[in-house]
């Protein structure tokens, strides 16, 4: 930046101006993701407005108001709530989340509201990507060993392509890197790390040992 003053530093300066506001206020955003209903089906969404309590939800299938959706979103991550009204097609939801974790949701949507207008560069934290190698392997906690194939992965987790389908919730090792199985795909299962790395080292940590 031509004043000197650092990415972080601007973004402080505007998340303080604005950080009562912020809490209620929603912003316009093109978020694309995934979301689940109550019956476990997952279907691809795209988020066009949002704040740290509730989202518009773009989807093929609207739900039961009332029901409850977890959602998997580009640059956010999961995300969790129900339905509170039908909207033009989709839903909105009212999110519920922790005090914590509402000031984080507002500090991003603080970022993309931004960004454009600060000429910020794009924020990367959960890109997803195709590893060099997707051919890896879990192991669950008896020991017993599948193959599987990344389908994609971020730094704060990982689809993957695999027969075997472990509970929800129950820890799993991927590679070196220990994970939790969070929800059920059509054709495998998506898992949440139990820590964040660099992608480099990421890489290297989900490839199966080689002996």
């Amino acid at each position: 930046m031509r004043s000197g003053k650092s990415t972080s530093q601007i973004l402080s300066k505007i998340i303080a101006q604005n950080s009562e506001q912020r809490r209620f206020s929603r912003v316009d955003v093109d978020i694309l993701g995934r979301f689940m209903l109550e019956d476990r089906r997952e279907y691809p969404c795209q988020v066009t407005n949002m704040s740290p309590g509730g989202a518009a939800i773009i989807a093929p299938v609207a739900g039961k108001v009332g029901e409850r959706v977890i959602a998997y979103l580009d640059h956010i991550g999961r995300i969790e709530g129900r339905i509170s009204r039908h909207i033009d097609g989709g839903f909105a939801v009212e999110l519920n989340a922790t005090p914590r974790k509402r000031d984080k949701l507002a500090n991003v949507l603080t970022w993309l509201a931004n960004r454009d207008a600060l000429n910020l560069p794009e924020d990367r934290r959960h890109e997803r990507f195709i590893p060099k190698n997707p051919i890896t392997r879990i192991v669950l906690p008896d020991n017993r060993s599948y193959d599987c194939r990344i389908i994609d992965v971020s730094l704060s987790g990982a689809a993957l392509k695999t027969e075997v389908r472990p509970a929800i919730g129950m820890e799993i090792s991927l590679g070196k890197m220990r994970a939790r199985v969070v929800r059920h795909m059509e054709d495998g299962i998506a898992v949440e790390f139990a820590s964040i790395q660099n992608q480099q080292l990421l890489e290297r940590h989900i490839a199966p040992d080689s002996f």
